[in-house]
Order: structure tokens, then sequence, then C-alpha cells
């Protein structure tokens, strides 16, 4: 996609560093990583914005993938350049720490070879050809949002085989409602591993059929794995994974007022 570089939105902080581009500015909800630069921003109408759930590859000269969320709305884009003593991966971890500490949830989280060629993300997902390296050298992730704006955060790390490494954080305010997005397994599976919980605070107290098959799913991703469900509807949503045959020896429920559901590791 291409577009203007124009002024930031207000909402933006205007923290910004001599060598940034023109104009430029961070993103209120993700502190900048430390002596990144700018080096790439826009803000534009998007008819179309697309972003995978799955790895991406080229089949009959078209990007195909086998989930995908995709809207339009407002998309801003920036394109930081990091310290040479770092990586794009590093830059990457510490903003999706951030994301989730600010009631982020993940959608779809992958990284090195497991995404997909660096050529494909960097030329026809971003359109940003600096942004290509090695593949094993990259990392990306879709958040979804709290609040009423339902907001959308991408990033994308990434080192050079030059060295040179970036980190791509996009933002897309959709024009309408995004609905249920069903994140990727793997990806609740890696975070549950990674933090030791999973914080689902748009699920109900009454299960429904397509998350409890997805939970599920999670689940036998590691047949070892002991959880433990919390919030309100816990004890439903116990029942609902039993249904999809889930052994009953491997879930506990506590019920308590948090909101949504919080699935914690036992081990």
């Amino acid at each position: 996609m291409r577009g203007t570089w124009i002024a930031p939105l207000a909402l933006f902080s205007m923290a910004t560093l001599a060598a940034d581009v023109p104009g430029s500015t961070d993103f209120e909800a993700l502190p900048r990583y430390p002596q990144a630069e700018i080096v790439g921003f826009k803000e534009q109408q998007v008819v179309e914005r697309t972003y995978p759930l799955d790895s991406i590859r080229r089949i009959s000269g078209r990007l195909r993938m086998a989930d995908q969320v995709s809207a339009p709305g407002e998309l801003t884009a920036v394109t930081y350049l990091l310290p040479s003593v770092h990586t794009g991966i590093e830059a990457f971890e510490k903003s999706r720490r951030d994301l989730l500490a600010a009631g982020g949830e993940l959608l779809y989280w992958c990284e090195g070879r497991e995404c997909g060629s660096s050529s494909l993300w960097a030329n026809d997902v971003f359109q940003r050809a600096m942004l290509y390296g090695p593949d094993a050298q990259q990392a990306f992730l879709l958040a979804r949002m709290p609040g009423e704006a339902d907001e959308l955060m991408a990033l994308y790390g990434i080192t050079r085989g030059n060295g040179r490494p970036y980190l791509q954080v996009e933002r897309l305010r959709p024009e309408r409602p995004l609905g249920v997005i069903l994140p990727n397994p793997a990806t609740l599976l890696r975070q549950l591993k990674t933090t030791g919980e999973l914080r689902l605070a748009r699920l109900p107290d009454e299960p429904t059929a397509e998350w409890g098959a997805l939970l599920a799913n999670v689940l036998r991703l590691d047949s070892t794995m002991r959880i433990e469900l919390i919030g309100s509807g816990a004890a439903a949503w116990l029942e609902a994974l039993r249904a999809e045959r889930v052994k009953p020896r491997r879930i506990d429920a506590v019920d308590s007022d948090e909101p949504g559901l919080v699935i914690r590791l036992l081990r």
C-alpha cells in the first residue's frame, strides 16, 4: 500500500529524535526502543488492510495464507532503525511485552522460518524492501487492543543480512467493529508457555462452540499440559472443554470476578 507522508495525529506522543523522518512520531501505547530512529512513517485511509493469521507463501504468483483478518480503516505505519548492537527480534520482544501489558490480545505470533519468506513480508505485506532479511532472523505479531476503538497492532522485527536491525509497527483503526476473530491455536500455546497465562477478556461467561473448539485444539497441541481456568464463567468453560473430550484431570476451575477468562499454566 502506498501513501503520502503526512503530519501525525494528535493522539500520538510528540517525542521524536533529531534523525527521525520529519513529521513522524511514536505510538502512545508503545514506548520507543532505546536509541531507535524512525526511518519510515505514513498515515493513510486504506480500502482494505490484510494481516496474516498463519505463515505466508506464494502460490501461482499470489500471496497465500491459511487464515487472515482484513478490514478498511485508518492505517499508521512506523519503521524503526535500531542500534546496531541489538537485533530486530530483541526490539520485537520488548514491544510484544509492552502490548501485552497494555491489554493486547495476541491473534498471531510467529518467529523465524515458521513465518514464511521474509521477502514476502517485506515486499508484499509491508511494502518496505528494507525489511527483507534472513528468514531465521524475523518475527511477526498481530494483536487486538482493548477499548472501544477496536484497534489492531502489528509488529515485525528483522535483522538484515548486512546486520541492520529494523522494527515495523503498524496500527489499524477499522471503520467498523471487527466482530469475532479467533486467534491462531499455536499462538495461544506459545503465549501460554512463554508468559504462563492467557487473558481472554472478550470471552463471555457462557461458552461458545467456536471458542470451546479452539481452546481444546490449543490443549491438544501439548497433551502433557495442565491448566487452571479463572473467571466467573470458569466452571462453564470447564464443562465446555470436557465436552470437547479434554481429559478432566488436565483442567482446574476457579471462580473469580476476573473479566472474561484467564487460563493459567500449572505445568
